[in-house]
């Protein structure tokens, strides 16, 4: 649609009059029902439907569609829960009936020229800050750690597809780096010029995410699908020229996008002046709050104390010596500090058990208890000796233990002391 069409408010075809108010039901819906943290100062005005929904979703699947699942479980971790698929659906629904209702009680009406201008107003916002968030995470690098020690430790069959994906990804700050630059890149959606290489970037970044979250069993497609979608609403009126130019080499000028028209001068500053306070206001929160959390939980976080791997060397349980057997459940392997609070340790037959963790350092003693089935709690006090050797001993309820580990070095993965070279005069395929 050119400028002067919207203008003068130029007659659309039945198709493309349905079309829209499909979209423009379906899309508002998705977006404040998954708001996702793109508009992060009324996020939590937009939690205030889910109090509803979550009662009603899960009656309308247990009584409309017949479909049960577990009712308690809402979008957590996982974006593809039986609830969000069940109100991908209910959304649908409603988008399809009202598309029927309006077009019944609306059709002399000959465009929505402004209102698909706000339409797209808001699919800008929404796709923009969605991807600003996405690409800031990855930029700061929160979203892919670096591989973490219990992952270095796991064979690689014994990985999930998302499990590798994430410790592929995690492994290169630089393409954390280069993936968020072109997330980030769809600010270009929030100004009029730059609308259409936006679109075009958010697209890119979209459909790389999309395939990732489909390949990978990342639990995110219903959110990465709406984005590519998105993405293709915006640039969808341009389709024919943009085909024109690139494929049959065309000369094609775009048309403009309709641009509201203030009468007033108060109107046209106050609008943009809020317009711009708003991004520049949500963008600095953002890296304040991703810069704070880098620096708790990322890259920048202290290590905990005896963080490491520990190899046992040797063990003692009741006065007596376990030989290190692969059959043996009960004789320790290894014990993994990775994370403050917490360790793990591995048997002879490869066995894990989590264990909470709580140093005293002034007596030098560790307390670990179970977080798994059992309920092992061990009081022990430790030693360490030079830079890799820890020895710890104490009681195992009224049993005696002594455990002596080394430390491995860290170099020692492939992984992690390969690095980057120029010059391979072979391929280092391992």
């Amino acid at each position: 649609m050119s400028e002067n069409a919207l203008q003068n408010n130029a007659h659309w075809g039945v198709l493309k009059k349905i079309s829209f108010r499909f979209f423009s039901i379906l899309l508002p819906l998705f977006i404040f029902l998954n708001n996702n943290g793109a508009f992060p100062f009324i996020s939590g005005l937009l939690q205030l439907p889910a109090l509803v929904l979550h009662k009603f979703i899960p009656w309308f699947s247990e009584h409309v569609i017949h479909y049960k699942y577990d009712f308690k479980i809402y979008t957590n971790g996982s974006g593809d829960t039986s609830y969000d698929w069940i109100l991908l659906l209910f959304i649908f629904l409603v988008s399809l009936t009202g598309c029927i209702i309006w077009s019944l009680f609306d059709r002399k009406r000959k465009s929505y020229n402004a209102a698909y201008y706000w339409l797209v107003v808001l699919i800008r916002f929404y796709l923009a800050f969605t991807l600003v968030l996405y690409g800031l995470i990855k930029v700061i690098k929160l979203q892919f750690p670096d591989p973490s020690l219990n992952r270095l430790l796991q064979p690689f069959g014994d990985a999930s597809p998302m499990g590798l994906a994430w410790t592929f990804l995690g492994f290169s700050k630089g393409y954390n780096i280069f993936m968020g630059i072109i997330e980030v890149s769809a600010v270009l959606l929030l100004f009029r010029r730059t609308i259409i290489v936006g679109a075009f970037l958010s697209l890119a970044a979209t459909a790389h995410v999309m395939s990732m979250n489909y390949f990978f069993d990342v639990p995110v497609k219903l959110l990465s699908t709406a984005l590519v979608v998105m993405s293709l609403f915006i640039l969808a009126p341009h389709f024919l020229k943009l085909y024109r130019f690139f494929i049959q080499y065309e000369s094609a000028q775009l048309d403009k996008m309709y641009k509201p028209v203030f009468k007033k001068r108060w109107l046209y500053f106050s609008a943009y002046g809020i317009k711009y306070l708003y991004i520049t206001v949500s963008f600095g929160t953002l890296l304040y709050t991703f810069n704070q959390q880098r620096k708790t939980y990322g890259g920048d976080a202290p290590k905990p104390f005896l963080y490491g791997i520990y190899n046992v060397e040797s063990m003692r349980l009741k006065g007596k010596t376990l030989q290190p057997l692969t059959t043996d459940s009960t004789r320790w392997k290894q014990m993994v500090i990775n994370y403050s609070g917490y360790a793990r340790i591995k048997t002879m037959n490869d066995s894990t058990f989590n264990f909470s963790t709580v140093f005293n350092t002034k007596k030098r003693e560790l307390t670990l208890g179970s977080v798994d089935k059992e309920s092992a709690q061990y009081i022990l006090t430790y030693q360490l000796i030079g830079k890799d050797k820890l020895i710890i001993s104490g009681l195992k309820g009224k049993d005696s233990i002594t455990v002596s580990f080394k430390k491995k070095d860290l170099k020692d993965f492939r992984l992690i002391n390969r690095g980057f070279r120029w010059v391979n005069e072979y391929p280092y395929n391992r």
